[in-house]
């Protein structure tokens, strides 16, 4: 029926996104591309979101609506969505339920990959908010190998992932991994990327092909209050798969200055006339503790409030600005 085209899945998880959900599946019954099945998983829903899938899935036979038996948290809900993929799809991408993609996404991204069989994960720009993410990659060059590119990701500290509604997988990736993200971990996408190119290559479109949704109740936004600089992010980054995709004297380096970075972004926070809370402290001890070969460090913690202090008491100028500004600002 679809003379040279892959089935490609598309995957939107959705718990109470109502305000959302409609302009997302329109985005998908909007693709040029006309290969695809379109599963639609509802976590329980409680604001409508499950009528509005349901309309969608009574009038078109492309699209499945699945209702979970009980309420699961994202990522269980997400790689409980992945598992309903059918067995003769080849690609699978997801849309998260507040974004949405461009009518050529599915089909630039199926191109590069049928162009090269080695890659497992394409990628490229997306726009969040009023910004472009996923920057930095040479503009001529859409095929890059797994091993180069996230080299090139550690040593120049940039991500080009994306968010989940930035990529496109294979199927027999998301076939061969149960769980398929990793549960209980604050970055479990970025962390995926990396764990997948050890064996996958990379392909980027250097065009805008989703738009990402902020919301200040998401998940996502919970972490960035805890972690805005994404230092924590980064550290966990290089100690699970430094080792692998550096050389050991450029491990040690970036580790090293990671760690200064991390330690000193906690101490400016403590520091901070915004104040640090219990949580935040706890938020960062959980996850550097849970993480193989990591332990949240006190020690090196202490001195860097020492050191900020410091600079904060030689630099009066720096610090009655900052004062300033704060009660300059207009309450939210």
């Amino acid at each position: 029926m679809y003379v040279n085209q892959p089935l490609v899945s598309i995957v939107t998880p959705f718990y109470n996104t109502a305000d959302y959900l409609e302009e997302c599946i329109e985005s998908v019954l909007a693709q040029t591309y006309q290969n695809w099945e379109y599963i639609l998983v509802d976590n329980r829903s409680t604001d409508g979101s499950a009528d509005i899938a349901k309309k969608y899935a009574d009038h078109n036979s492309k699209v499945r609506l699945i209702r979970n038996d009980g309420f699961l948290s994202q990522v269980q809900n997400y790689n409980h969505a992945l598992r309903q993929i059918s067995d003769g799809s080849i690609y699978c991408k997801i849309v998260q339920a507040d974004d949405w993609i461009y009518p050529e996404c599915i089909s630039s991204m199926v191109e590069v990959a049928e162009k090269h069989p080695s890659v497992g994960l394409v990628s490229s720009f997306s726009l969040r908010g009023e910004g472009v993410s996923n920057l930095g990659l040479p503009t001529r060059q859409s095929f890059f190998r797994g091993h180069e590119l996230c080299r090139m990701s550690l040593i120049n500290g940039k991500h080009f992932f994306g968010s989940p509604t930035s990529v496109m997988y294979r199927s027999s990736l998301v076939r061969a991994r149960n769980p398929f993200y990793i549960e209980n971990h604050p970055y479990e996408d970025t962390d995926l990327c990396y764990d997948i190119l050890r064996e996958v290559d990379f392909g980027f479109i250097h065009q805008i092909l989703s738009y990402i949704r902020s919301r200040d109740d998401s998940i996502l936004s919970g972490i960035h209050a805890y972690d805005s600089s994404h230092h924590l992010d980064w550290l966990l980054t290089i100690r699970n798969y430094g080792g692998f995709y550096l050389k050991p004297a450029e491990y040690l380096d970036i580790d090293s200055r990671e760690e200064r970075r991390y330690y000193r972004f906690l101490a400016q926070r403590l520091l901070s006339l915004s104040g640090c809370n219990k949580d935040l402290l706890n938020f960062h001890k959980k996850h550097l503790n849970c993480a193989a070969g990591c332990k949240f460090r006190r020690d090196i913690l202490a001195r860097q409030v020492v050191l900020e202090s410091i600079d904060i008491i030689f630099n009066i100028k720096n610090t009655s600005a900052r004062i300033y500004n704060k009660f300059k600002r207009p309450a939210k």
